[in-house]
């Protein structure tokens, strides 16, 4: 299926590795150009793998917490060489495990590097994509919609997450721009794999999640999740505006008590 993206430019934050970096390669696999916003340089593996499916792939270097004028010109530079934006891929953030006893000030922190810098990306992207009736795809977690314990401030995040999704496809309707949200749940992902490697037996914690998980007792994949974000950032996907799409086999919205 063509999905007719060939050339189209798109911005994805966190482009570099885990989810962000699935949806970048699944990108330039169909012929668009991803532009990756990353705080740390691609590894050589991801380099090698989306510059030989896309050699005009762009990369910048960006912290995107506090960094309004550096995200203001970083997308002024991918104007200038790119010649226009096709859509915004918000993706980079971390569950820091911010709970409601730690500092107040360690709460705007969190907020900082999970959720302000989808605003200011969004901000300085709408002008480029009201010129191109463009796209936006933020990335939450489905942590926004079930609570997980003792991390306030990314919970926080997501939530808001999803709200802004609702809020940007209500006031940008007359522009022809779609704004929608992808909903991860269990993704197998370096980060995730670090976090399951922190436990005393690692294997018998990731059996307890994947057995919970309703279609096929198996996580996600980050492949699986690019997919979807690719369709739904595609003009294949031209009338869907406003949704949280949750592919993760059934887990958040599938009683998890369900047996095989």
């Amino acid at each position: 299926m063509d999905l007719f993206i060939k050339d189209k430019v798109y911005i994805i934050t966190g482009g570099g590795s885990g989810i962000g970096g699935g949806i970048s390669v699944a990108l330039a696999r169909e012929g668009a150009i991803p532009v990756i916003f990353g705080r740390s340089d691609l590894t050589e593996e991801v380099a090698s793998v989306i510059y030989d499916l896309q050699p005009k792939t762009l990369f910048i270097k960006l912290d995107l917490a506090n960094n309004d004028s550096g995200i203001e010109n970083a997308i002024k530079e991918v104007v200038h060489k790119l010649g226009r934006i096709d859509g915004l891929v918000n993706c980079a953030g971390a569950n820091d495990g911010i709970a409601l006893e730690d500092e107040p000030n360690a709460f705007r922190k969190s907020l900082e590097n999970n959720l302000i810098h989808y605003f200011t990306m969004a901000h300085f992207c709408i002008d480029e994509l009201k010129k191109t009736k463009g796209t936006i795809l933020n990335v939450s977690s489905k942590t926004a919609l079930t609570g997980q314990g003792n991390t306030s401030a990314y919970t926080a995040a997501k939530g808001a997450q999803l709200s802004l999704t609702r809020e940007w496809a209500a006031s940008y309707l007359k522009d022809g721009i779609r704004v929608n949200c992808l909903i991860p749940a269990e993704v197998w992902t370096p980060l995730y794999e670090k976090w399951i490697n922190t436990f005393d037996d690692p294997q018998a914690k990731l059996e307890t999640i994947t057995r919970n998980i309703p279609l096929e007792k198996r996580m996600t994949t980050v492949e699986e999740m690019a997919d979807t974000a690719v369709f739904i950032l595609s003009p294949r996907s031209s009338h869907t505006t406003g949704q949280w799409i949750i592919p993760d086999g059934g887990y958040t919205h599938l009683d998890r008590a369900l047996t095989a």
